[in-house]
């Protein structure tokens, strides 16, 4: 019975809301009116419902979890250990692709100074471009991060 009664009970919340517009017209919430401009808004009060909380002589609540349900399939060492490895060669290649491409990139950017293209007489294009160029560097030295990071990862779990 006291359940529920927890599950069926809510909560008033009220709170003062104004709405400020300043001198540029910008509109602007607050839970205080002391600016100039601000005029309270009249909203309906908010009704939350409570949190339905187990009574303690709930017998369910006291019994553990297991980590992971019984049918769960199982893997063996040597299968996870392979898995492991392939998972370890596959973020290595992947690193030495994006170094390869890190370097192509960095030789193309030239230190912010490309080569300009034919399509490039204005100015304009060809630093759009070069901030494009610079966005990708800034990408790929991400990525080789991340891979590095995922393989001293998999390096802890191994």
């Amino acid at each position: 019975m006291s359940s529920l009664v927890l599950a069926s009970r809510t909560v008033q919340v009220q709170s003062n809301i104004y709405l400020c517009i300043d001198e540029h017209g910008t509109k602007e919430y607050k839970n205080t009116g002391d600016t100039k401009g601000c005029k309270k808004v009249n909203l309906p009060p908010l009704a939350l419902n409570a949190p339905v909380v187990p009574s303690a002589g709930d017998s369910s609540s006291n019994k553990p979890r297991p980590a992971t349900p019984p049918d769960f399939p199982k893997v063996d060492g040597e299968t996870q250990k392979a898995h492991d490895s392939d998972h370890h060669q596959i973020l290595q290649n992947e690193l030495k692709l994006e170094q390869q491409k890190l370097t192509t990139q960095e030789k193309v950017y030239n230190n912010g100074a490309p080569e300009r293209q034919g399509n490039e007489r204005n100015y304009a294009k060809y630093q759009d471009r070069v901030i494009l160029m610079q966005e990708e560097l800034t990408r790929t030295q991400k990525d080789i991060e991340a891979l590095k990071r995922g393989a001293v990862e998999l390096e802890v779990i191994r």
